[in-house]
């Protein structure tokens, strides 16, 4: 399959998933469905390695980091993303999650020490601002509702978002340490998922939450198409065009799907966002391309750079 039907692929399947969550809740507790759906992708995963023959085993070695990782990517974040979409509309969870973009260069100046460069702090301080404009207006009436004596729910949404997101890139600086292991991507992930589907099960079961099974079809419905399509062939389009063409044009994914999230919003949560929303909206996502364009330019140079012969060598 070519690399721009695979990019096409993906940006539908993950743009789509942030409103097929909606479909989840309000039968189960969040964190069930989060079983329930990595519980399934990775049976499906394990059963795609058998059938090609793979040897399913890995050391510990390689099983501890992708603990790790299945607890950042698949537990915590996920969890914290159902419990979200709770109380905000799909399209802002979707608008949340493109600002990762900003938090990968955050982690590894934390961890390793990682410079960031002048383009992503201002692309990072438009982005604020776009947040600012795009979640001014209810925040604040979750403030008030607070003061008044009522639970702020759209406050606490918004804060499990920001937790989903720094999670979900955590797990992805921890994919490097995977991969040092292991480079069968579907074996690992299919390994992760287990990880994390295991310990959000352990959450529900000490926490006693509820699970009986839901009866209507248009959950099913959803619990499919984010455990195939969502969790397995979405993930399966990424990487192969990770390894086809790169990261710095393959991450555009995330530029992509918070507009089709935002779409679907509109058209089934209808989602009617005012004017400095849509001007919020514009500015994080202009940002999040403003910084990835820069980067792209900067690993050109670096390449061209690198392989310009030298003075000594001519």
């Amino acid at each position: 399959m070519s690399s721009p039907i695979l990019f096409i692929i993906a940006c539908l399947i993950w743009g789509s998933t942030f409103w097929a969550i909606t479909l989840q809740l309000g039968d189960v507790a969040p964190a069930v469905s989060v079983v329930y759906r990595f519980g399934l992708a990775s049976a499906t995963l394990f059963a795609w390695c058998a059938v090609r023959g793979d040897r399913l085993r890995l050391p510990w070695r390689a099983q501890k980091w992708m603990l790790l990782q299945g607890l950042a990517s698949f537990a915590l974040s996920y969890v914290c993303t159902y419990s979200s979409e709770q109380y905000l509309v799909s399209a802002l969870v979707s608008v949340l999650f493109a600002l990762m973009v900003f938090w990968t260069p955050l982690l590894n100046r934390i961890a390793f020490g990682t410079p960031i460069t002048w383009s992503t702090c201002c692309a990072a301080f438009v982005a604020i601002c776009g947040i600012v404009l795009l979640f001014y207006q209810s925040i604040g009436a979750a403030l008030q509702d607070i003061l008044g004596g009522g639970n702020g729910h759209f406050l606490l949404g918004f804060i499990l978002a920001l937790v989903a997101t720094v999670s979900s890139t955590a797990g992805n600086a921890l994919v490097m340490k995977v991969r040092e292991h292991s480079g069968n991507v579907m074996l690992t992930m299919a390994w992760t998922m287990l990880w994390g589907t295991l310990m959000v099960a352990a959450w529900a079961i000490v926490t006693g939450q509820s699970w009986q099974l839901p009866t209507r079809p248009s959950y099913w419905m959803g619990l499919v198409y984010l455990a195939i399509f969502g969790s397995v062939i979405a993930f399966s389009a990424y990487f192969t065009l990770i390894a086809r063409i790169g990261t710095q044009k393959t991450v555009y994914i995330g530029v992509v799907t918070p507009v089709i999230s935002v779409l679907l919003s509109v058209q089934f949560e209808h989602y009617r966002p005012a004017a400095i929303e849509w001007a919020g909206m514009v500015l994080c996502l202009s940002s999040v391309a403003w910084a990835l364009t820069s980067g792209a330019r900067k690993t050109s140079t670096i390449a061209s750079l690198s392989t310009t012969p030298s003075a000594k060598a001519t």
